[in-house]
């Protein structure tokens, strides 16, 4: 099942595990078992340390647990991790034997405080690019917590239980049949919810002084890491303190434009930044995320936890995330019905009706995207005239299943307590409410800067974008900044790499400068 070529990358990955680690699959007659079978079976011939065995258990369809020198690690898959998912179970093999990169010391401590026991079932659709980094996370909780279980369910093979629990986005987070998250989400704020669930058995005191450095990079992406490895070269003692190494790229499928490079994709791309971060001495900061900076003339920045560290200059890279409407209904349907990734959640709507709303590039895009799935794509925009380009537009406007209303104000979205069936809208024409029904909404009005921390720290637009000058300096000295999240225009990687690279040479020459005045 699996290549050659792949066979001799996991050989090398797994050639130094110490453990025994055991596929321990179900008994099952339906067809795909043979498919897991093998898949299996391919990734234990990788090893002699890996081995296959049958349980005793049966079950419906192919499923199989983990287990590390005859013991439960709480790690299952139900369903064949192919896809996105089979990067989750090699992690999950390196994981439970102890290697690859696993939460810090002050998480782990979090994690093992949370109350048990902990059984969790994460929804995936094996289509789905999001999906994995939350079953990767669950599953290091799993082998980090003795009493914490976690299930990776695929949906394909339950769509009588999807549709029992109204489960409309991918990954649906399961705690007792009830949904705690759906989508993306940080490791951060994944165990933040997960403590608010179940409660913690004690209060971990995480305040921790992390040192002083000369020049802080808050941010991880692009701008982020152009900043962070040219302050590195001037020999500048460097940190970075990011979210996820990659930021918003992670979300990028295919990238075409990053000069010299004719294609790559986000994870691709945000990978090779971190090798890229970690080739110099640079320390990594990672799953981090920062409340406050002073202005003091040495930075004190403060990060969620207790933790600190002091800098003698800052450099925010900190990008932006998707644009919410703010609407009712929005965060209450959230996986049910309101999405943001077409990419990921696109197929749960096959031969519905969905609305996109936004008539920029990326909502036409969308809106082009679903059509090829969906039965009907009504795409609102609030203006008067479509502000994606010209080509675009007319691509849509040449399909049949896809319409465009302008001037149209989203004011609410409706469901019935389960899942999403109307969208309410005003016609900005005649201000009369108007309602459309139909089974989803996607929303692509943009992105939001990431600077709540800065509001009393350095100015900043109307929109929450950091106001720079052409050398990335902020209102406040010792404190710049590079990327989407500033005033620059264009949002868009070459760029931000650039604009990081020149603020940490524009930092590192205003810091020559005042050491010798």
């Amino acid at each position: 099942m699996l290549d050659q070529d792949l066979k001799e990358q996991l050989k090398s990955l797994f050639e130094n595990l110490e453990h025994t680690i055991e596929f321990s699959y179900s008994k099952c007659e339906q067809t795909d078992q043979s498919q897991l079978i093998e898949m299996l079976s391919s990734v234990a011939e990788t090893s002699h340390k890996i081995v296959l065995k049958e349980s005793s258990e049966l079950a419906s369809y192919p499923q199989f647990k983990i287990l590390k020198d005859g013991s439960e690690t709480g790690i299952r898959f139900n369903g064949i991790p192919n896809g996105h998912e089979f990067s989750s179970l090699i992690l999950a093999v390196l994981n439970a034997d102890g290697k690859g990169r696993m939460p810090d010391d002050g998480l782990t401590a979090r994690i093992k405080n949370l109350k048990g026991p902990i059984e969790i079932k994460t929804y995936i659709s094996l289509t789905c690019e999001n999906c994995p980094n939350v079953v990767q996370v669950l599953n290091q909780m799993a082998l980090l917590h003795p009493a914490f279980k976690h299930t990776m369910i695929d949906g394909a093979y339950v769509q009588d239980e999807i549709s029992r629990l109204g489960i409309q986005g991918v990954p649906s987070v399961m705690v007792n049949e009830k949904l705690i998250h759906s989508g993306k989400i940080s490791l951060i704020d994944l165990i933040a919810k997960l403590e608010s669930v179940f409660g913690s058995n004690s209060k971990v005191d995480l305040e921790k002084d992390l040192g002083q450095f000369d020049v802080v990079v808050v941010g991880g992406g692009p701008a982020g890491a152009s900043a962070a490895i040219y302050s590195a070269r001037k020999g500048l003692k460097t940190a970075i303190i990011a979210e996820k190494v990659g930021g918003q790229v992670q979300d990028t499928k295919g990238i075409e434009n990053l000069i010299s490079v004719l294609y790559t994709e986000g994870p691709q791309l945000a990978a090779q930044l971190h090798q890229h971060i970690q080739s110099y001495q640079i320390k990594l900061l990672e799953h981090r995320r920062v409340i406050k900076i002073s202005k003091d003339a040495i930075k004190k920045i403060d990060l969620e936890g207790g933790e600190f560290l002091n800098a003698k200059s800052v450099i925010i890279a900190t990008g932006a995330k998707w644009r919410e409407l703010g609407i009712p209904g929005e965060k209450e349907y959230i996986g049910r019905g309101v999405a943001f990734c077409p990419h990921c959640d696109g197929p749960y709507y096959k031969g519905k009706k969905i609305a996109v709303i936004g008539g920029g590039n990326s909502g036409v895009e969308a809106a082009i995207d679903l059509a090829g799935i969906v039965h009907e794509v009504v795409l609102i925009e609030f203006g008067s005239q479509m502000k994606a380009d010209r080509v675009l537009v007319e691509k849509l406007n040449s399909l049949q299943n896809a319409t465009i209303i302008l001037n149209a104000r989203s004011s609410q979205i409706i469901g019935d307590g389960q899942k999403v069936n109307a969208l309410e809208y005003e016609d900005r024409t005649d201000q009369s409410i108007k309602m459309i029904n139909l089974d989803g909404v996607f929303v692509q009005i943009g992105l939001l800067p990431n600077t709540q921390f800065l509001k009393d720290t350095v100015e900043l637009t109307k929109m929450g974008e950091i106001v720079v000058d052409q050398k990335g300096r902020t209102s406040e000295q010792g404190i710049d900044a590079a990327g989407d999240v500033t005033t620059t225009p264009y949002k868009q990687i070459i760029i931000a790499m650039g604009e990081g690279a020149k603020v940490a040479l524009a930092s590192f020459e205003d810091s020559m400068y005042t050491s010798q005045h």
